[in-house]
């Protein structure tokens, strides 16, 4: 009976946790075709906050180029070709850095990427990203990114399910209505 009650218990926590929005399990990797989509016109605007915590065996510090990547499984996608001030020292060891950006409104962000230009080197700990129209979620990095290689997570493949109304796409009427 202790048995049957402990495999019920592992069960739901496992059923449980898999529905959460970090990706813990999945690791980054390098995407070789990966070019940032132009703006989409007649796309509704929101707002994200990006909070990109760079790990503490990081450089002390890093003047590359930060570029970021991200969107939703129907194509709305956020680009910013540079995050940081090559002034403001942004990026340190063992911080974290916050960015308002806007862009396209979507559904669920299911893919990152972070793109990496310079000679000193970075490595974040991890990204979370949260808006008013999407569950916050958090890509875990903990390694040094190679330069001038867009690398990141994509779990888009299943996440769109055609019966359920929260998971269509946004269009420009819907977030005027708001």
């Amino acid at each position: 009976m202790l048995r049957l009650a402990l495999f019920l218990f592992t069960l739901c926590f496992l059923t449980t946790s898999s529905s959460a929005r970090s990706f813990i399990t999945t690791k980054p990797s390098p995407i070789d075709s990966f070019l940032p989509k132009p703006k989409l016109e007649n796309a509704g605007v929101c707002s994200y906050t990006v909070i990109i915590k760079t790990s503490c065996s990081s450089v002390s510090y890093t003047r590359d180029k930060i570029s970021i990547a991200f969107g939703d499984v129907y194509g709305n996608e956020v680009y910013v070709k540079r995050l940081d001030d090559p002034h403001s020292r942004a990026f340190e060891r063992c911080s974290s850095d916050t960015y308002k950006i806007t862009g396209p409104c979507m559904r669920d962000v299911c893919y990152l990427y972070l793109l990496r230009q310079g000679y000193d080197g970075w490595k974040p700990e991890n990204v979370k990203i949260y808006g008013s129209y999407i569950r916050s979620v958090t890509f875990y990095y903990n390694l040094f990114l190679p330069n001038s290689v867009w690398y990141g997570f994509n779990v888009c493949n299943g996440i769109a399910n055609n019966n359920d109304k929260s998971s269509q796409p946004i269009n420009a009427s819907s977030i005027a209505a708001m």
